[in-house]
């Protein structure tokens, strides 16, 4: 194989999160800042960190708005799945000998809530959030310090995301990438690759990418 480091990004990649998430964010600015937004004009939101999307939306207390968002996407987790074909698709990266880790804009609280407790966690052995480093996605210094941390090279590396972010931190970073087309909600992202499907992106990585 030509990769045997595979690192995914979690919101629009692994897990399918994107209307609990701008949900839980419309419940949030309502209730703190008198805010009425349309679904519509809050996807912006899906792959920023979530002071970033504070700071855009100029609420008045970023800190008490986060924390209610993170309490609503608790609330609503039910609304979160992963996508078709992801539990597979990591089992068989794992069974062809791939290391599997992640690389996403959530803060470790933020992680622990959404994906800490799915069984799938357990098949990643690096996990880089927000707060690992001083400037997350789109910055590279995400999957600068997953080569760190792992000794691997970026020839090693791809990188699986949804989102403009992603792409701009892999190739920031040399690293190859591929656009999750299953949750991404951008077109005309760049992209090394571009898989329809979990079951795709396991063919490009295990019979193509030699």
């Amino acid at each position: 194989m030509k990769y045997s480091h595979i690192i995914f990004d979690v919101d629009g990649t692994l897990l399918d999160t994107a209307r609990c998430i701008l949900v839980s964010l419309q419940d949030a600015l309502k209730e703190t800042d008198g805010l009425s937004v349309e679904y519509d004009d809050l996807v912006f939101a899906l792959g920023c960190t979530s002071l970033d999307v504070l700071v855009r939306l100029k609420v008045k207390d970023p800190e008490t708005t986060l924390k209610l968002w993170v309490e609503n996407e608790d609330k609503y987790s039910d609304m979160m799945q992963l996508f078709d074909g992801i539990q597979n698709l990591l089992e068989d990266l794992k069974s062809a000998g791939c290391h599997l880790g992640i690389a996403t804009s959530r803060t470790k609280e933020e992680f622990d809530l959404v994906f800490r407790k799915r069984p799938i966690c357990d098949m990643f052995s690096t996990i880089i959030c927000a707060c690992d480093v001083d400037n997350p996605k789109p910055s590279p210094e995400p999957l600068l310090k997953y080569m760190e941390v792992t000794g691997a090279s970026k020839e090693d590396l791809l990188y699986v995301g949804d989102s403009p972010g992603d792409e701009k931190c892999a190739s920031a970073a040399h690293v190859d990438f591929a656009l999750a087309t299953w949750g991404a909600h951008t077109t005309g992202v760049p992209a090394k690759y571009y898989p329809e499907n979990p079951a795709q992106l396991k063919e490009l990585i295990i019979n193509k990418s030699k």
